[in-house]
């Protein structure tokens, strides 16, 4: 087994372990004008609970990262906001900011949902399995590793619970790069599974969900992690291709 495989499948059990929260998508029934922005580091358990959120309410966000060790964003928190603490939302729609994953959550079905966010009984099973899923990562996008500041935001096309997705989100965290999160999530079950089962078993199913639909307009499929890089001119699938390119290009 080679050091991908095994990345993948550790990838696939923190997922699991998650009980697979941050695939599906029920959009929002109000999209924010302007782009909602989230301070957090992808090995947060609190983070993937907000990160999940998104997903489901087909919501999204500028991120910047501020894995531990990082220079680049977490002071900028804490002067927004008067300590390191994360994860950390500024709605520059209603010129809310505030810290804690729940009081977010809320924020966000409250504001944007048109339905009741989770409830909050279930939270201690949510943060547990959010520790629980941590585990397998060893810490993969926790600790910041000197990297070029691009000019300007990367774009990603990716939902929460992507074991592939998660494996480029979490080194844009440790290159501190700031990226615009375009949420992915599955608009129906028949959307559930890898692509290429999906289209054996549905080949005439249309694309539903609106980046979705978007992802297939611009790059003739619906996959992701799809990374576009505005500074260089450059888009491509595949985790594989992409980590290695944002070393190759952003990395000391």
């Amino acid at each position: 087994m080679n050091g991908t495989t095994f990345d993948v499948l550790n990838s696939t059990l923190a997922s699991t372990l998650r009980l697979w929260r941050g695939t599906n998508a029920r959009p929002a029934a109000m999209r924010p004008a302007r782009h909602l922005q989230l301070y957090e580091f992808e090995a947060c358990p609190y983070c993937r609970l907000v990160r999940e959120a998104l997903t489901e309410l087909d919501l999204d966000a500028v991120i910047y990262p501020a894995p531990h060790g990082g220079k680049r964003f977490r002071p900028k928190v804490a002067v927004m906001g008067g300590k390191q603490q994360f994860p950390f939302l500024v709605d520059p729609n209603t010129g809310r900011s505030m810290y804690e994953s729940a009081d977010i959550i809320d924020y966000l079905y409250e504001s944007y949902g048109g339905r009741l966010a989770p409830m909050r009984l279930l939270r201690p099973l949510d943060v547990s399995t959010s520790i629980l899923a941590g585990i397998p990562r060893f810490r993969a996008g926790s600790r910041a590793r000197p990297s070029k500041t691009p000019k300007r935001p990367l774009e990603l096309f990716s939902f929460e619970s992507s074991p592939y997705s998660r494996r480029v989100r979490e080194l844009l965290c440790e290159l501190e790069l700031p990226y615009l999160l375009r949420n992915t999530g599955k608009a129906g079950w028949r959307d559930l599974g890898p692509p290429g089962i999906r289209a054996t078993l549905f080949p005439d199913l249309p694309v539903a969900g609106r980046t979705r639909a978007e992802l297939l307009e611009r790059a003739g499929k619906v996959q992701v992690p799809y990374l576009i890089d505005q500074n260089t001119g450059t888009a491509m699938f595949e985790s594989d291709a992409i980590r290695k390119y944002l070393l190759d290009t952003y990395a000391k």
